[in-house]
């Protein structure tokens, strides 16, 4: 299955850190931490996104480098990309940001 990126529009989202970044683990025998392919350490950071209509969900997010935000942050999630996978008969969304800025921040970005 060939994965496209899919823009998700944060414009109508409201995003908060309820966990602060830690380095992703790809297996947790070894302790080995993923990198990107220019071998910089890819964070996961674990938030809430609540939509218009009052809906949340936790979802986890991937970064390339540790982002300035702490749990309680409200987020602005630059670049939020979603990615279909599926394994074994299983199926999910991965996301991606380009950048994870506490939203004081990125309102003057």
């Amino acid at each position: 299955m060939r994965t496209v990126p899919i823009p998700v529009d944060v414009s109508k989202l409201s995003i908060t850190c309820v966990k602060a970044p830690r380095p992703r683990v790809l297996n947790k025998d070894t302790g080995e931490i993923k990198t990107d392919k220019n071998g910089n350490t890819v964070y996961e950071v674990t938030v809430s996104v609540e939509d218009e209509f009052g809906r949340i969900e936790l979802v986890k997010i991937g970064i390339t480098g540790e982002p300035p935000i702490k749990a309680g942050d409200a987020v602005n999630a630059v670049g939020l990309l979603g990615y279909v996978w599926e394994i074994a008969g299983r199926w999910g969304i991965s996301y991606r940001a380009t950048a994870l800025l506490p939203q004081q921040e990125a309102t003057g970005v």
